[in-house]
């Protein structure tokens, strides 16, 4: 679980770990990587903010600005706020993916996805905000292949410092995934949502999440694990979040 060590200088913290990120990008998640995503991304997301939002607003979104997949009866919901651009928590969906879908499946969580817009800046081309967009776009047309939308767009993460996805791009893996409404893809072009992703990633701050991917169980904060599989690489315990399912669940 990454924590935010200061907003003192959050461009100087990134500039000096600047080299210890490029070489745990080549040898896979680290200790390094976990801690780097959140000593840039908050800083981030607080210029991002606008408390003054008045734009459009997604069908799909919750209250807080979370898709929410799953029973509307369920007795545990899962909240995980997550950014696209974020290395951690494509580590996070892979480790904790399959767990969180049968929990879907077997209606014993819904999990509410905040995608949020943190690290911007880590493109050229606010990569985090058009991917939050994205979300909101297909799942304004239905979330029965969300979680699949998920796991693709993860897997095509690009790497921090490029271009990011183009548009055409994340219209292709939206459409992979089973999502052909021909209003998806003005949605992302024109970004629609984009105010609204800085809005919300501002009201996370605002909450006192302090970096991604944080996860909570009917609004109690799991303290995310890891474990080494490989001298340096990291993977996440699976553990904690599924007893903190099933524990709400009252199994």
């Amino acid at each position: 679980m990454s924590k935010n060590p200061g907003r003192s200088n959050p461009v100087t913290a990134a500039a000096r770990a600047d080299r210890k990120r490029k070489i745990a990008m080549q040898v896979g998640v680290t200790a390094v990587l976990v801690a780097l995503v959140a000593a840039i991304g908050i800083g981030l997301a607080v210029r991002n903010s606008d408390s003054g939002y008045d734009g459009p607003v997604p069908a799909a979104a919750t209250d807080n600005g979370a898709i929410r997949i799953g029973q509307p009866d369920a007795p545990a919901t899962v909240r995980v706020v997550a950014d696209m651009q974020c290395p951690v928590c494509k580590q996070f969906e892979a480790d904790n993916g399959e767990l969180l879908r049968q929990a879907v499946t077997d209606g014993s969580a819904a999990v509410e996805y905040n995608i949020v817009g943190y690290l911007d800046k880590m493109s050229s081309t606010q990569y985090s905000t058009r991917a939050a967009n994205a979300s909101y776009c297909v799942a304004d047309t239905g979330t029965d292949k969300y979680q699949d939308w998920l796991e693709m767009m993860f897997a095509q993460q690009p790497p921090e410092g490029g271009a990011g996805l183009p548009d055409d791009k994340l219209i292709e893996i939206a459409r992979a995934a089973g999502y052909t409404d021909p209003g998806i893809e003005k949605c992302i072009t024109d970004g629609t949502y984009n105010g609204y992703v800085a809005a919300k990633s501002g009201d996370s701050i605002d909450e006192g999440i302090d970096g991604t991917p944080t996860v909570f169980v009917n609004g109690e904060q799991v303290q995310l694990q890891t474990k080494k599989v490989g001298e340096n690489q990291v993977v996440f315990d699976t553990a904690p979040l599924a007893t903190a399912i099933q524990e709400a669940a009252g199994q």
